[in-house]
């Protein structure tokens, strides 16, 4: 009798002990997780753990939810957006946790959790929500971060999100059309992590009305990791007149409602309302009180369904209504997760771990390295393998990304300026070859020039008025007769330099910006092959300031070198160089002298031609063709001497001697300046981009080594301490090595304990695959 009876109690000995087992199991696997969170909070690691995130809309209840799965109050919960900022809330069962143990993430280290009570946390989130609520922006992706420990919480990772809005149509409701937007793609970003479960609240006694699934389901189409919830159980029950009705409500059917949703079919909750606190209006002394009015609740819940539908309530319905049971399911789908997640967090934690010890092997080298001559001969071979990686991005390299530090033409223009002429105008970037792409280096400064190239070499000579031809006659100073090929120059000239100077400056500046990005993007390829100069920021800051100083000088030099060019080129015209096209310009001169003649001929009295229209329009086509040699064949040789010296007389008295500009002179005056300017144009493109790729471009490639070199020598001269910054930088390399020291030993712990977990659940599994349960 006794042994039989001694049986049963060696049995439940044995099944307690595996429950406690068990239990201990999952705190340790709980606590694992806490430190990789806060772990991967402090690295900026991203180690994917579980998490319930609360998606709905922005009265469904979504706060009174979360907290009475915590057990206890502490939100800011009421009508209206009560949420402007996601709050994520890391909860730890503890049975000695007779009160709530909080601590509030700092916002600007996560790292520091500062302990505070409920009514603190309470006060700063309400003072957050304030404070957005007056910002442009209302709401914020910044998470709050509250951990929590406490008898009746479950073993959750839970984060709770901005309600959703749903604002009325027209121009009056555009803000909240705004704000609605915002709040939409900010939880859309956070249903992204494939790692959340997605905790989705409907308030409504319809299913085929989605609201939050509407959202929820461009994210997760088949709701495979959704767990669909109706909010506010306690209002619905009344609304339905008939026992069909409440049947329809519990179980929806597929045409309503998806089977596939995670959980099989939906939760039904409801938060009894009344707030925690000892004032007037608080409903609840305590939140034991506000937890035992949550089981209550729930009891009510289920009798009142079962009075509706006439019937009690099968064991799988009772399982799907109360927060109890979504809190239960929620904790089991959650271990679930967590065990699933081990296997694959171990091979992150190796992977930080090695990389922790190269950290820490590369910090010891530094501190290794710190003495005079190795200080020197590394400052050495900085200096040649930053002038490596110069002379690579010049010759053209793809080692460098293209969106990272790539230029569009149109982006070249507005961090380098625009090459813009006198009419301030702007060519379309469209029009130039590659201006779509993202360049850097020489094939930036080559498209650069071949812009500079086409955009000079279409420009005109600006327009000429009849007013400054005359202003340009002016008076000589021992007759008053005309010039007319002094006052070609004299405009031609004019023109040209106020045309062309403002390009050389644009020029200067558009390749200095291209040659000053060399720096940085080189400084990124140093760091990419692990042979910066990491923690010498004074060093470094030297040879950034010789290069662009050098860089800045040079571009100076060269400008001015063009500028001369152009000075000299305006300041003398000279024929052979001026006039690009002599035969050209003789023949149209030729037909002016034969216009003179007939004119002449037509007018023996030495009238001047009527100006009827600017430009010389009153000469007709016919007029103009007429040359000199064909009305030399209809004069007789007898007259020809004579005719020829008339002729003379006349051009002289017309041009000369006479002050009244005629059209032909004004035509020839036109003439001349168009040759001139052209011969001009030609002359600076040649000679700017000459100039600009011998003055500013070699250089880089043949003084500047030699100028870094003596910049750096004549550092290492000086104070080499005042150089490197040896105390400090010794100072802050034992610091970090320290830090990693710690951090090394802290991803080793974590590793082993994750290590340990992953042999106890496999062993398990195994036990049970070789003991399975007996079939009954």
């Amino acid at each position: 009798m006794s042994s039989e009876s001694s049986a049963p109690k060696s049995v439940t000995v044995q099944e307690m002990a595996e429950e406690d087992a068990a239990i201990e199991e999952r705190y340790s696997l709980y606590e694992a997780y806490n430190e990789l969170h806060a772990l991967a909070q402090e690295l900026e690691t991203p180690f994917e753990a579980p998490a319930v995130l609360v998606v709905g809309q922005q009265t469904d209840g979504k706060s009174a939810l979360v907290e009475a799965l915590m057990g206890f109050q502490f939100n800011h919960v009421g009508g209206g957006t009560k949420t402007r900022r996601p709050i994520t809330l890391h909860m730890k069962y503890d049975p000695q946790c007779q009160f709530p143990l909080c601590h509030l993430g700092s916002d600007d280290d996560p790292s520091v959790a500062l302990p505070k009570s409920l009514s603190q946390i309470q006060a700063y989130i309400e003072a957050e929500n304030m404070r957005l609520e007056q910002e442009p922006s209302p709401f914020s992706a910044k998470e709050i971060i509250v951990k929590v420990q406490y008898k009746y919480c479950p073993n959750l990772t839970i984060i709770d999100t901005p309600g959703l809005i749903a604002p009325a149509p027209g121009l009056k409701n555009r803000a909240l059309q705004v704000q609605a937007r915002a709040v939409e793609a900010l939880v859309r970003a956070k249903m992204q992590h494939k790692e959340f479960i997605i905790l989705c609240l409907e308030d409504s006694s319809d299913w085929s009305i989605a609201t939050t699934r509407r959202i929820v389901m461009q994210v997760d189409p088949e709701l495979s990791r959704t767990i669909v919830v109706s909010t506010k159980l306690d209002t619905k029950i009344p609304q339905f007149s008939c026992s069909s009705d409440v049947e329809v409500f519990l179980s929806p059917p597929a045409s309503a409602l998806d089977s596939s949703l995670l959980g099989d079919s939906p939760f039904f909750t409801s938060v009894p309302s009344g707030r925690v606190g000892y004032g007037h209006d608080s409903v609840y002394k305590s939140n034991d009180e506000f937890k035992q009015a949550v089981s209550l609740r729930e009891i009510e819940d289920i009798a009142s369904l079962e009075k509706k539908l006439g019937r009690v309530l099968t064991k799988q319905e009772k399982n799907r209504i109360g927060v109890s049971k979504l809190r239960l399911f929620l904790e089991e789908l959650l271990w679930k997760r967590y065990k699933e997640s081990v296997p694959l967090i171990i091979p992150l934690l190796g992977k930080e771990y090695r990389s922790t010890v190269r950290k820490l092997d590369t910090v010891s080298k530094e501190l290794s390295s710190l003495d005079e001559a190795k200080l020197k001969e590394r400052g050495r071979t900085f200096h040649d393998l930053f002038l490596t990686k110069l002379s690579l991005l010049l010759k053209g390299t793809v080692v460098a990304p293209p969106d990272k530090f790539g230029e569009t033409l149109q982006d070249e223009r507005t961090q380098g300026g625009s090459f813009v002429g006198t009419d301030g105008l702007q060519f379309p970037h469209k029009l130039i070859p590659n201006a779509g792409m993202r360049l850097y280096g020489g094939a930036q400064y080559h498209r650069a020039m071949a812009e500079f190239r086409f955009l000079v070499g279409a420009i005109k000579c600006p327009p000429i008025t009849r007013e400054e031809i005359v202003n340009a006659c002016g008076v000589e100073d021992i007759h008053d007769g005309t010039n007319y090929s002094r006052t070609a120059c004299v405009i031609a000239v004019a023109k040209a330099r106020d045309t062309f100077e403002p390009f050389l400056h644009q020029l200067g500046a558009r390749l200095l910006h291209i040659l000053k990005r060399l720096l940085p993007i080189s400084v990124y390829l140093l760091q990419k092959e692990g042979e910066y100069l990491s923690g010498h920021e004074v060093f470094l800051k030297r040879v950034a300031s010789a290069f662009n100083s050098f860089v800045e000088s040079t571009e100076k030099s060269c400008r001015d070198k063009c500028m001369e060019d152009l000075a000299s080129t305006t300041r003398y015209v000279t024929w052979s160089l001026h006039n690009k096209n002599r035969a050209g310009l003789r023949q149209f001169l030729d037909s002016f002298g034969g216009t003179e003649q007939v004119a002449t001929s037509a007018n023996p009295l030495g009238f001047s031609l009527p100006q009827d229209a600017p430009g010389g329009t009153t000469d007709t086509k016919s007029r103009s063709d007429v040359k000199l040699s064909q009305l030399a064949s209809n004069i007789d040789s007898g007259s020809g001497i004579q005719t020829t010296e008339t002729r003379l007389a006349d051009l002289l008295d017309s041009t000369l001697w006479n002050r009244k500009l005629a059209p032909s002179s004004e035509r020839i005056v036109y003439a001349l300046v168009q040759q001139i300017f052209q011969g001009i144009r030609e002359y600076f493109l040649a000679s700017a981009e000459l100039k600009f790729n011998c003055f500013l471009l070699m250089p880089i490639v043949d003084k500047l080594p030699a100028l870094l070199r003596e910049e750096l020598e004549n550092a290492f001269e000086d104070d080499l301490d005042s150089i490197f910054d040896i105390t400090n930088l010794r100072q802050s390399l034992d610091q970090k090595k320290r830090s990693t020291e710690i951090e090394l030993r802290r991803i080793k712990r974590i590793k082993e304990k994750f290590r340990v977990m992953n042999e106890k659940l496999n062993s398990h599994e195994f036990a049970q695959s070789l003991n399975p349960p007996s079939l009954q």
